[in-house]
């Protein structure tokens, strides 16, 4: 596994981040466990997670993933060799979860996911979805009270415009608290419709990569693969990315795939990996076989020609 400095944090990371989203849910406790072994036994140490995970399915509440993470890093008893990333605030008020960005959901979150995970400190935390109900100041002290406090060593930010972000580092910066120093965002190969609006979720596109750039606040990217779209004849990308513009991309895409002989996912994966700035994808797995396709895209070297090919096409 390769293995990338996290912006200014100082922590070296996996360049491929698991994300165990419907771990302990959609997926059960044994397929939850032969990815997670999997991604292990290939090097791979960093965990992706968040306290609302994975409400939206039959018969759970949030907190699954956390739980099952917790129970495998104990029986595995492999904690300290891993880099764990968890979320709070992802905001519900249809089913009336405690889920914003106030001081006193922050400080609740956390002792509800530290729990869950069985673990004394976080590596990484983050404020799922920015909430504009409540101040910045207020956000940005509760997360650096839980630092002081030794709960968490570093905070990021997720699906948060730019300026949302930059004011908040500013805020931070301005009264020596604890910065946001990196930003998960939705992100692929295509390109969403101009102006679509994902809301809650924040799509990155080349502004936020060169702000991720100058800022020195590396960019994690969700949905990376669009749940196979790229690769399943039975599936195509959403309705965002219907138009002309991902036609052309994908069909350069693919060409790329041939030529290399690999598949269009595994193009997208190294294409993120070999961007100015990189970006590290959030991979997803429910099987062994699509675990070895994402792992193998570390293998691919794509170099300056086909990164030019692939980055300029479309309109």
């Amino acid at each position: 596994m390769h293995i990338l400095e996290l912006g200014s944090t100082g922590m070296q990371v996996s360049a491929l981040c698991l994300g165990t989203m419907n771990f302990g849910s959609r997926d059960s406790h044994q397929t939850s466990y032969q990815m997670l072994d999997q991604y292990y036994e290939a090097g791979g140490r960093f965990l992706d997670t968040a306290n609302a995970y994975a409400r939206w399915h039959q018969g759970c509440q949030g907190g699954e993933s956390e739980t099952l993470l917790g129970a495998w890093m104990a029986e595995r008893a492999n904690r300290d060799e891993l880099i764990i990333a968890s979320k709070a605030g992802f905001p519900a008020p249809v089913d009336g979860l405690d889920r914003g960005l106030s001081a006193g959901q922050i400080e609740r979150a956390i002792e509800g996911t530290l729990q869950r995970l069985r673990i004394e400190t976080l590596d990484l935390y983050y404020a799922h979805v920015d909430d504009r109900t409540v101040p910045l100041d207020e956000t940005m002290e509760a997360f650096h009270r839980l630092v002081k406090a030794g709960k968490v060593k570093h905070l990021g930010a997720s699906n948060y415009r730019i300026w949302r972000l930059e004011h908040a580092r500013t805020i931070a910066a301005e009264r020596g608290w604890t910065p946001y120093t990196c930003m998960q965002q939705r992100y692929t190969y295509a390109r969403p419709k101009p102006s679509y609006n994902f809301f809650p979720h924040v799509a990155a596109d080349r502004q936020m990569l060169d702000y991720a750039k100058a800022a020195n606040v590396p960019l994690l990217a969700y949905s990376p693969l669009q749940a196979g779209a790229y690769t399943r004849e039975d599936r195509e990308l959403p309705e965002p990315y219907l138009w002309p513009d991902t036609e052309l991309r994908v069909k350069e895409l693919r060409a790329v795939a041939r030529e290399l002989d690999a598949t269009p996912n595994q193009v997208v994966l190294a294409w993120m990996l070999e961007s100015d700035p990189p970006v590290i994808p959030i991979i997803a797995a429910s099987s062994r076989a699509q675990m070895e396709e994402n792992l193998g895209a570390l293998d691919l070297r794509l170099g300056d020609e086909m990164m030019a090919r692939l980055d300029g096409a479309g309109f």
